[in-house]
């Protein structure tokens, strides 16, 4: 019975894995297993624990590293919200400055801004989103234009 519980908190760390993202929790479930796994051999609980200890250290420490560092190597991580959208089109709305504009980005207006000394965007131009200022778009004319 000792290693129901072992295993049942593999899977509520599992679960807050999937809401985290960063395999820490993937780690600590695994030394759950493992502390499971010596659970069901009899082993008394303060071993268990032991050994749940050092598997998810062992696992924190070499394993998770080299996770992340691959899965970062291949692109994996995907931008979103506003840092998704820098890169982007647009079309101008109003004529933009360094201090005021509007764009049409994504299906909707956002206000928008050159940087600094830059020149003036006309409306109707077609723009690209260099990057997201809180609520502002920091935007260039869109090469060719």
């Amino acid at each position: 019975m000792d290693s129901l519980w072992w295993f049942v908190g593999a899977m509520v760390l599992g679960i807050v894995e999937v809401f985290t993202l960063d395999l820490t929790f993937a780690m600590l479930a695994g030394g759950a297993i493992a502390g499971g796994a010596a659970a069901l051999l009899g082993l008394p609980w303060w071993v268990c624990v032991i050994i749940a200890c050092a598997v998810a250290a062992l696992l924190l420490f070499s394993l998770r590293p080299y996770l992340l560092k691959s899965i970062r190597a291949k692109g994996a991580v995907i931008e979103t919200n506003a840092a998704a959208l820098a890169g982007a089109a647009a079309r101008s709305l109003d004529e933009i400055t360094e201090f005021a504009g509007r764009v049409k980005l994504a299906g909707e207006v956002w206000s928008a801004r050159t940087q600094d000394d830059a020149p003036a965007i006309p409306e109707g131009a077609e723009v690209v989103v260099l990057e997201i200022r809180g609520a502002t778009a920091i935007v260039a004319p869109e090469k060719g234009n």
